[in-house]
């Protein structure tokens, strides 16, 4: 079955990958702490703070739990992708019932606040620029909608979220490309140098042997011509085979 360009290994996470997943790690837990510290600063001015604290109840643990997956790339799959932007989602779409329209509209930050630009992000490292595209334009619908108008602080926001991703989602589709193609040049030099270890194995004398055998043979005649025709073709084999080509059919 082919597998597409941008697919990432099966295996561990590459070399290349693995710091930025480990970043995308410590950044969902630093926001997902800072997007309750903006809550518990502003939670007395929150028309339905039971809202938002049954969303945080789900949101930290979530964050915590998934550590794991996030960290390493294999593990995090499109199916927890796709939940975790329809929690950052949800979140963003029950800051108007929490939170209350009029300060919705001042311009206060969602629930997940900049938490969800991580799982937006997370699409980048996973698929490349055009999961993460279609991740940004949901994110920035659910923000308009929530906000009721799309007001310049929302698209400047939206904006940036949807270029970040997309950089990085292209730097991470380059990355990938630049390292098969380093995986094939180094299976090329393996097989160049496994093709001189046996041209120095293979004894001249051996060549010399079975051209003797063929001259022998076919002066001979005979079972003698039989045996010197196989030491014949042995020979074109082992020399197209030092040479590096395929042996004759």
């Amino acid at each position: 079955m082919a597998t597409s360009d941008n697919a990432p290994p099966k295996a561990a996470n590459r070399l290349v990958e693995r710091p930025l997943w480990q970043a995308l790690t410590a950044y969902r837990l630093l926001t997902a702490c800072y997007a309750l510290a903006l809550f518990l600063a502003e939670r007395e001015h929150f028309a339905r703070p039971a809202v938002a604290w049954a969303f945080y109840a789900v949101l930290l643990p979530w964050t915590v739990l998934t550590v794991p997956r996030v960290r390493e790339e294999a593990r995090c799959t499109r199916p927890f992708l796709v939940a975790d932007l329809v929690l950052a989602l949800t979140g963003v779409l029950l800051t108007p019932l929490a939170d209350g329209a009029a300060r919705v509209a001042s311009g206060v930050p969602t629930l997940p606040s900049i938490w969800t630009a991580g799982a937006v992000l997370a699409w980048a490292l996973k698929g490349g620029w055009r999961p993460a595209a279609v991740a940004s334009v949901l994110v920035g619908i659910a923000n308009v909608v929530q906000r009721g108008t799309p007001s310049q602080s929302t698209l400047h926001a939206v904006l940036l979220v949807c270029i970040a991703a997309i950089a990085i989602g292209y730097v991470v589709e380059v990355a990938r490309a630049s390292e098969r193609t380093l995986a094939r040049a180094l299976e090329i030099e393996s097989a160049t140098r496994e093709r001189e270890r046996l041209a120095r194995d293979i004894h001249d004398g051996v060549l010399q042997v079975l051209a003797m055998v063929q001259r022998r043979g076919t002066a001979l005649g005979g079972e003698a011509a039989e045996l010197g025709r196989l030491a014949g073709e042995q020979e074109t084999a082992l020399r197209a085979l030092v040479r590096g080509g395929p042996p004759p059919a």
